[in-house]
This record gives C-alpha cells, structure tokens and sequence, in this order.
C-alpha cells in the first residue's frame, strides 16, 4: 500500500519540486502546486482522465463537491493505487500543472 512518504518522494524526485504546507497539508509545487494531501490518506492532483478514472475505479477516485468546478482536480485514495499507478498520477499533475502556467 501506498501512502504520504511514497508521495512525497515521487513528488519531490520531479525537476524543481518542492514541498510547504497548502491549507496546513503538505503540498508539492514546481512553478504551481501540482498535489496536495487532502487528508493521511487522500492525495488531490491533476488529471486529464477524470471522468474515466471516476467511471471505471470508483473506489479509488472521486470528487468533492469544492472540486466539481474544476475539471482536472481529482482525489484519490491512496490505499487504492498501486506505485506505479500513483507515480503516474503524480507525473500527469506535475506535467498538467507546468504546462498551465508556462502559457500564462
């Protein structure tokens, strides 16, 4: 099982990755903040595949009601993933996040 240290050090193995608190929950940042740890075991990142993780593993994904309004925002339950799909994760966020900003 997965959990905050395995984030941690996904997030921060990423070029210019860094970590400080985002509602007093450790958040990662390059440029943007890119994940977030919505509670001990509940991660928030950015996904293009939402709607398709959402519909085929429900119990690993969902949306809170804060996040319905954004469309790349997605929470998941990190006893639900495996490394490899939470490394994924992590990856899309911090790719999704960098392209945002870089366009501003």
């Amino acid at each position: 099982m997965v959990g905050e240290d395995d984030v941690r050090s996904l997030c921060l193995a990423l070029p210019g990755a860094s970590e400080r608190l985002s509602w007093n929950r450790p958040a990662w940042f390059a440029r943007t903040l890119f994940a977030r740890m919505w509670d001990d075991t509940v991660l928030t990142v950015k996904t293009d595949e939402r709607d398709a993780l959402l519909a085929t593993q429900p119990g690993a994904f969902f949306v809170h009601p804060h996040h319905e309004e954004y469309r790349t925002l997605v929470l998941v339950r990190l006893g639900r993933v495996d490394a490899a799909e939470l490394a994924e994760l992590i990856e899309e966020s911090y790719r999704i996040a960098n392209a945002v900003r870089s366009r501003t």
